[in-house]
């Protein structure tokens, strides 16, 4: 995670720290560069707090991180899992030309509890982020993932996998909701390890490329399974 430990937003679900952010670290990017190459990483996942403060929402950093990366070993497949940059094309478009494999944004949840989940996100807007990302850049792989036990039932989930496809979405991940504190959102429901299979042939039944659906997946979970047919 780049550009530090504060967010700008209050995320339902998330123990992040809502603050005000540090200034940015200007090595950051060639000490993960470093950090990657020591770990001797074939595979790797770039994600970061919301940075609302910043006009850029953080893009050019993610793109100055890609890009060490890149210089340290062209080889590696980098993704990045990005805030929603307010849906702005050249916000987008600065990730893009640094040269990620994989763009993921998550929605996290169904439409309809998007305004009680996430801090300022608008559905829409995510939507239209990932959109606008396959639509620059149509060779890039673009992902996305929900959380299951918020309260969400099932013709809102498949309507959610429909919006992904409708907008280019390659990968879906799907993974319990769990609770990090009594302050967040309370668990609504656990999903049995069987629904959870069910989900995952329902979106690949609907087109995607890739899906991993289970109680503990995450947005990064096995990341490198999926083997994205790499463009340099």
């Amino acid at each position: 995670m780049i550009a530090g430990d504060r967010c700008t937003r209050a995320c339902g679900f998330c123990a992040v720290t809502t603050a005000k952010p540090f200034v940015l670290e200007d090595d950051e990017p060639k000490r993960v560069a470093e950090a990657v190459r020591r770990m001797n990483l074939k595979h790797v996942v770039i994600t970061a707090v919301a940075r609302d403060d910043l006009k850029d929402g953080g893009a050019d950093h993610f793109a100055r991180t890609i890009s060490a990366i890149r210089e340290s070993d062209p080889s590696i497949v980098i993704e990045v899992l990005v805030p929603d940059f307010h849906a702005h094309d050249w916000c987008i478009q600065r990730v893009l030309n640094a040269g990620p494999d994989i763009f993921n944004h998550n929605m996290e949840t169904v439409e309809r509890l998007t305004p009680v989940v996430r801090s300022r996100a608008k559905y829409q807007t995510s939507l239209q982020a990932l959109r606008r990302a396959k639509e620059l850049s149509p060779a890039i792989v673009t992902k996305s993932g929900v959380m299951l036990g918020l309260g969400e039932n099932e013709t809102e989930l498949f309507q959610t996998m429909d919006d992904l496809r409708e907008v280019g979405c390659d990968v879906l991940t799907m993974g319990q909701y769990l609770r990090p504190t009594p302050k967040h959102l309370p668990v609504v429901e656990y999903i049995t390890p069987e629904q959870f299979n069910y989900y995952g042939d329902i979106a690949r039944r609907k087109g995607f490329l890739y899906v991993a659906s289970g109680p503990l997946v995450r947005s990064s979970y096995h990341a490198a399974d999926f083997h994205p047919v790499v463009r340099r």
